[in-house]
């Protein structure tokens, strides 16, 4: 029952155990970490993790986020740049700047965010959404598929502007 040869624990989180900052707590000031954030208080300030950043529904960020995914339910206010997924629920509001590879919103969602998509080689499309209430996954990728006119020149072949 008691023996010697127990394992010690594996640690299954690259990061560690995840980091929470409660409901009426407040943070002025920049967080930098490898674990995962769960964010239901209010931050004025930076967060930059190679995890996972959740606002909960009464949370509260003004600032740059830099994170690998994303869910928010509360509020964002600032820069975000998410290298992986974001996810936006039904109470979420967002304003800002946004740079994401994958979009996820669920209608009621509000996105007031100039947003930044990056495909899979590395090509973005930008787009700036001015909804309050979003009904589809992804608001920029109508801006992937806009061609541009071709000019011509007396001088040479034809040139994409």
């Amino acid at each position: 029952m008691f023996s010697d040869n127990k394992k010690p624990r594996v640690m299954t989180e690259i990061g560690g155990q995840p980091n929470r900052i409660e409901k009426n707590t407040k943070i002025k000031g920049d967080i930098i970490s490898e674990a995962d954030f769960r964010i239901d208080g209010k931050l004025d300030g930076n967060v930059k993790t190679s995890g996972k950043v959740v606002i909960g529904k009464g949370g509260y960020i003004h600032g740059k986020v830099e994170c690998v995914n994303a869910d928010i339910e509360g509020s964002f206010n600032g820069e975000l740049l998410v290298s992986d997924l974001l996810s936006l629920k039904a109470s979420a509001v967002i304003e800002g700047t946004v740079s994401v590879t994958k979009l996820a919103v669920e209608p009621g969602a509000t996105f007031n965010a100039s947003c930044t998509m990056k495909g899979k080689g590395g090509a973005s499309a930008a787009s700036t959404s001015t909804a309050s209430t979003a009904a589809s996954t992804s608001s920029s990728s109508a801006a992937s598929s806009y061609k541009q006119p071709l000019r011509t020149s007396s001088n040479g072949p034809a040139k994409a502007s």
